[in-house]
């Protein structure tokens, strides 16, 4: 008899493959990745990956879920190291800049995914538009403390570059649309 697996290795097996679907879903596209791929690059049985997930909109809602946490944490550590409120608000663009340039960036995981299975999974569009919520509370917050009230320009300028520089490949939208919230603001 095979012996029992720990609370640990289920820990690990799980955020392997949770790391191997962000990868292949990220750097291909969620339709385009078999579970045969998720199987050879997390080194785990089916069997084992059905445990975890009983379909695949299940693995993609929590693989999602689990990159806001660390997309909007690595946001809201860069952005709350700004004393200056305005300085803060810019630089989410900042922020935005360096990601756009990382190796590899495909745009937003949470509109690709969207674009890809969103409108035929509640689960899927549930948890996209929870992170928009999300992100889009976390802009409120920085704006208002700035003194103003242009949350929604704000978001939409951060959106509009995310999904333009994903689509060219350049990050230069993130600049443009810095000076676009710079404006907005007002010189200080």
């Amino acid at each position: 008899m095979p012996a029992a697996v720990t609370d640990e290795q289920n820990r690990l097996d799980h955020e392997a493959l949770l790391d191997a679907a962000e990868k292949l879903f990220y750097e291909n596209g969620i339709q385009a990745v078999g579970m045969d791929q998720l199987r050879a690059a997390s080194g785990l049985s089916l069997k084992r990956i059905y445990r975890f997930f009983a379909a695949k909109d299940d693995l993609v809602v929590a693989m999602l879920k689990r990159r806001d946490q660390r997309w909007r944490g690595s946001l809201a550590t860069y952005v709350e190291r700004v004393q200056d409120p305005r300085e803060r608000v810019l630089s989410i663009f900042d922020w935005l800049a360096g990601w756009f340039a990382e190796p590899g960036f495909r745009g937003c995981a949470w509109i690709n995914a969207h674009g890809e299975v969103g409108p035929g999974s509640a689960a899927v569009l549930a948890e996209v538009r929870a992170h928009k919520q999300a992100f889009h509370e976390q802009i409120e917050a920085w704006v208002r403390a700035a003194g103003s009230a242009a949350t929604e320009p704000v978001y939409l300028l951060a959106e509009g570059a995310i999904v333009t520089a994903g689509i060219n490949g350049d990050p230069a939208p993130a600049r443009q649309a810095r000076e676009a919230v710079a404006a907005l603001l007002g010189r200080p």
